[in-house]
């Protein structure tokens, strides 16, 4: 009698176990469509953010008060090395000041290759090399999409400046690279060029 009772739990035991585990793989499956079902603005906007590009990109934000009504609209702070000066630029779809007449694919290919459109490549302070290699085509996509889901918003930053020229406007320096992270650089004199 014990013997069958042990038994009988034992059963009993492997049977919720083997339900349990059925439960949780049926709700792994469930998540997983969930996940691969998410809205690509809703992701694209995550991505933006945990990218960090609202920090250089949407006005206000260096100084703490980030104005979220005219969100990765760009930045009118220059950054100064030896690239020459630089500016955050208008991300909305705005068509005369923005990425507005890009396409979703030249967004891709601007995160994925450091270029634009016309053929220029995006500022060396704007950190593609580091997304060009860990974005997968959907995430890059998503990105797209968001930045095409913004509102428009008018704002034409300052042009590019070449190495030499004196800065206008609020800017942050940076100032010459040491020896140790300047040895795959070309001299300042060829670099002016």
């Amino acid at each position: 009698m014990d013997r069958m009772r042990l038994g009988v739990s034992l059963l009993l035991v492997g049977a919720v176990a083997a339900s349990l585990a059925a439960q949780s793989c049926t709700s792994g499956k469930v998540e997983a469509t969930t996940a691969t079902a998410v809205d690509p603005v809703v992701r694209g906007r995550y991505l933006a953010t945990i990218m960090s590009c609202n920090d250089c990109h949407t006005p206000g934000y260096f100084y703490g008060a980030p104005d979220t009504t005219r969100r990765l609209s760009g930045s009118d702070i220059g950054w100064v090395g030896p690239w020459g000066v630089v500016h955050a630029r208008n991300l909305t779809p705005d068509s005369a000041t923005g990425i507005g007449s890009w396409t979703k694919e030249q967004i891709v290919m601007a995160l994925r290759s450091g270029n634009t459109p016309d053929g220029s490549q995006l500022a060396p302070i704007m950190p593609w090399m580091n997304y060009s290699s860990i974005l997968d085509e959907g995430d890059a996509m998503a990105i797209a999409s968001y930045l095409k889901s913004l509102p428009p918003i008018t704002h034409k930053n300052l042009d590019r400046q070449p190495p030499g020229q004196k800065p206008t406007g609020a800017t942050v320096a940076f100032p010459p690279p040491p020896a140790w992270d300047a040895q795959h650089m070309a001299p300042p004199a060829q670099a002016a060029k």
